[in-house]
């Protein structure tokens, strides 16, 4: 039985599956509906070790959150039956949070390790990966894409396919640039919807529009937009995306989401078989089995995860995911990104003055923005000395707020760099 929007809104975490269970059940741990007003102080304990502004690194884990995974913990120790595999309705219940935070359906959505392995598995299922790959084909990207994407074209382009990387211009990918490298020859775009670099947000839109007119298909890295800034893939019509869940999505490592269009699944390729994959099976090689030549037969699942999933997935972080997701919902993206552009714009106001230039392009609404930084060494002591967490890079400073940092966290760090 899955659970409805306002279950999941009433109640995060795993109070909704317990209550989809019945109360007659032993029961998971009941949460309190958490607060949606913004800044949220009091879920997390970051703040009280240090002046966190490092969310696009990796997001720290809620008091809700972690609650969940404890609830789960438990449920293991008691075993399945109390209450009957809650695990596998929790596992529903994510999928079909995070589908509504994209706008997609569940069908469309898989569970992946992570965003990395669910682009992989994307280039392999449009044949770019094996030994057979059509010749006179391109892959585009940019050079604002993720580093292991970057890895993953170049090594591509080492067995002989056309990969096509468009350079920044003043730190952003110009819609020109992609236009004059994107031709009927191209296969897929592959590109971040939001850079981790610098915040540059891509028009999805536009891109998917010129690549579609071409016939290609797009891909976009989601890890830094799903969760804080808007990811609509109906509106978008994006091919392809994937996401991590430890970042914006506010759950951990080891676990995250593809989507793929409902109408392309049976276009792609299957490169990787797994027992996730199936919706029926029966057994014909023991007493009592039905007759049948081979040991097994099998119905195959048509959607997503009948494409795509492979193996056992992260029980402990949908567990966290079932508070997180709903939370978000309940907070609204929009609610999200308006309080982190607060707090940015006083960034990117303020650090210039103090000799920090701006690297994030002035339209970017993004919660990540970065800076110039001359002297690494001494900048990453001034931020040491006040226990305020950024993201140091050589030349660069990332700073990434989330929804329980305050314009004193921004004081914090102006105060300390001044």
């Amino acid at each position: 039985m899955g659970l409805s929007r306002r279950g999941l809104m009433k109640a995060a975490g795993l109070a909704g599956v317990s209550a989809a269970l019945g109360a007659g059940s032993r029961g998971l741990l009941a949460e309190p509906t958490p607060s949606t007003a913004l800044p949220v102080i009091g879920q997390f304990a970051v703040r009280e070790y240090e002046v966190c502004l490092n969310n696009a690194r990796w997001h720290p884990m809620s008091h809700g959150a972690m609650r969940a995974v404890q609830a789960h913990v438990d449920y293991k120790a008691r075993g399945i039956w109390t209450p009957p595999d809650a695990a596998s309705q929790q596992q529903k219940a994510v999928k079909e949070s995070f589908a509504r935070l994209i706008h997609a359906v569940p069908e469309e959505i898989a569970y992946v390790n992570s965003t990395t392995a669910g682009e992989n598995l994307i280039v392999a299922g449009l044949g770019l990966t094996g030994d057979r790959v059509p010749s006179g084909i391109n892959i585009v990207t940019d050079a604002l894409h993720f580093e292991g994407s970057l890895y993953l074209y170049g090594e591509l382009k080492k067995r002989g396919i056309d990969v096509r990387v468009v350079k920044p211009k003043g730190w952003r990918v110009e819609f020109a640039d992609l236009e004059k490298v994107i031709d009927k020859k191209t296969r897929l775009v592959s590109l971040s919807q939001v850079s981790y670099i610098n915040g540059f947000e891509q028009d999805v839109k536009a891109v998917c529009d010129l690549a579609h007119a071409h016939g290609a298909y797009v891909y976009t890295d989601i890890v830094q937009a799903a969760g804080c800034v808007s990811v609509d893939v109906r509106a978008t019509n994006v091919d392809f995306c994937a996401s991590a869940s430890y970042k914006w999505l506010m759950g951990d490592f080891g676990l995250g989401f593809l989507y793929i269009r409902r109408d392309l699944i049976e276009r792609m390729q299957r490169t990787q078989w797994s027992f996730r994959q199936m919706s029926s099976y029966d057994y014909h090689a023991f007493p009592g089995d039905s007759a049948g030549e081979f040991p097994m037969s099998y119905t195959q699942r048509k959607d997503a995860a009948g494409l795509f999933e492979v193996g056992t997935y992260a029980n402990g972080v949908i567990a966290a995911l079932s508070y997180s997701l709903p939370w978000i919902e309940a907070l609204g993206v929009a609610n999200i990104q308006a309080h982190a552009q607060q707090l940015t714009a006083r960034m990117k106001t303020e650090l210039p003055r103090l000799g920090y230039a701006s690297i994030t392009p002035a339209e970017s609404r993004s919660s990540i923005v970065a800076f110039e930084v001359k002297d690494g060494t001494a900048t990453a002591a001034k931020l040491k000395r006040r226990k305020v967490d950024v993201s140091l890079s050589p030349g660069r400073m990332r700073i990434s707020p989330s929804i329980y940092n305050t314009m004193a966290d921004v004081d914090a760090l102006l105060e300390s760099l001044a």
